[in-house]
């Protein structure tokens, strides 16, 4: 018990640390005129700092999903965080994030929030209810990886800059951010979609041992 309670503490301050990192670092000022630099922002909130931070929550008296199970359904969390990163990833929203100081903090918060709702919903809940909800939280994170990876494509062979940061250099600019969305976020989501469904088949097999015992 102490040493997951030691491990718990841990994930908690490493993603802590992270996100007090991403946030007061030099990344906010260079995501104003790069877009990688945006886009290594959004992946390390979404696909670093919350998985983290959702780990560590999960199970404990700090995770949300145990109180109001109906609010982190696993599906639902994965089609809000599809608006969330498309949304914020039409040139409109994003020029506004990157030019506006209240635009910007809206975003990142969304970002926050939208990948907190999503763990949490894939790997937290009462320790009695979460067989049921890791098969949909196998599929809301394997969907999240899809989509990611999708818009990550789209950003990295897109002809033209979609996103006015840096005049002539603007295009290698944005295929460096889509490159980086395909290896952290497709890449996370994906890894946590694999680790949830070996969980599952490691719990079936045991189910099986015990009633071939008894």
């Amino acid at each position: 018990m102490r040493t997951r309670r030691a491990g718990t503490a841990v994930t908690l301050a490493i993603g802590l640390a992270l996100l007090a990192a991403a946030w007061l670092g030099p990344l906010p000022r260079l995501a104003r005129e790069s877009f990688a630099a945006h886009m290594t922002l959004h992946m390390t909130i979404v696909a670093i700092v919350a998985p983290l931070l959702a780990l560590a929550m999960a199970g404990t008296r700090l995770d949300p999903a145990r109180a109001a199970p109906g609010l982190f359904a696993p599906i639902p969390a994965s089609l809000l965080e599809l608006v969330a990163v498309w949304a914020w990833h039409a040139p409109a929203l994003h020029h506004a994030a990157r030019t506006e100081g209240p635009a910007f903090v809206l975003e990142q918060a969304t970002f926050l929030v939208a990948g907190l709702v999503l763990w949490l919903a894939a790997v937290g809940g009462d320790v009695a209810l979460r067989p049921t909800r890791r098969a949909a939280g196998i599929f809301a994170l394997l969907f999240t990886a899809m989509h990611m990876t999708l818009l990550g494509v789209l950003l990295a062979l897109a002809p033209r800059a979609l996103y006015a940061h840096t005049g002539a250099g603007a295009l290698a600019d944005q295929h460096l951010g889509g490159v980086l969305m395909l290896l952290l976020g497709g890449a996370s989501y994906l890894a946590g979609g694999l680790w949830l469904t070996t969980g599952v088949v490691r719990e079936g097999s045991r189910a099986v041992v015990a009633g071939k015992a008894t």
